[in-house]
């Protein structure tokens, strides 16, 4: 047993639907001090099958004897983001602002699905260019990455022209902002949805480290994702 979780953790832990599962939200809050209602919001938003759905059969044995490892940029990407904190859903028309609004509001919450190692540093991060002014909606510092993480938030499809957007961020901050102990910055662009083959096109030949990603303002259907892990684990 971990000297870390409580009682209060193993009940919950519990009623996870098997050992892999289990072993999982064990080491992910031992490594990440989860308090119970953290580990229930995880628990929730189903945070092992989203993770492990998009890996092979191999990594998600791995997954779960060890947690989640955060030793390259991709690891800490995850797609879907879950934001239902946000309280989105009520709202049959929202902007772009609303939802960073709600994720300024909701921090901790933010912090706590982008996942371990990640420190705040500020909302529309101004980027000077040639007497321009461009902004960034979201900067973090990943502290196990050594590295800054840009964020910007699309409120419906990612396009392809926010790729050189992202991008031209990335290069101000590699020379501008980065000093020499840091590692090269990420870029995430986040939107409610994507079309894949574009992405594929866009981002092809960027050196940068550019990723993009759908958020979903709503819990996933465990039904969905559990078929997905099914596959890949009798594969």
């Amino acid at each position: 047993m971990s000297g870390f979780l409580s009682w209060s953790h193993y009940i919950e832990i519990l009623k996870a639907d098997n050992e892999l599962e289990r072993n999982f939200y064990i080491k992910e809050c031992e490594k990440s001090k989860w308090s119970v209602r953290e580990l229930q919001r995880q628990m929730k938003s189903m945070l092992f099958y989203r993770i492990a759905a998009s890996k092979d059969k191999e990594t998600v044995m791995a997954l779960a004897m060890d947690g989640q490892q955060i030793m390259h940029p991709e690891d800490i990407i995850r797609d879907p983001y879950v934001l239902e904190f946000a309280g989105l859903p009520e709202l049959s028309v929202y902007k772009e602002g609303d939802l960073q609004l709600k994720m300024q509001e909701n921090m901790k919450s933010f912090l706590l699905e982008l996942g371990r190692g990640f420190a705040f540093i500020k909302e529309q991060y101004r980027i000077p260019i040639s007497g321009k002014n461009f902004h960034v909606d979201l900067v973090f510092y990943n502290c196990i990455l050594k590295c800054y993480v840009l964020i910007d938030l699309k409120r419906g499809m990612v396009e392809h022209e926010d790729i050189g957007q992202m991008n031209l961020y990335l290069n101000y901050f590699k020379h501008e902002v980065c000093s020499v102990d840091d590692n090269l910055p990420i870029g995430i662009v986040l939107g409610a949805n994507k079309d894949d083959l574009i992405m594929e096109y866009a981002t092809e030949g960027i050196t940068n480290q550019v990723f993009v990603a759908k958020y979903q303002l709503y819990l996933p259907r465990r039904e969905e994702i559990q078929a997905r892990l099914d596959k890949i684990m009798g594969e």
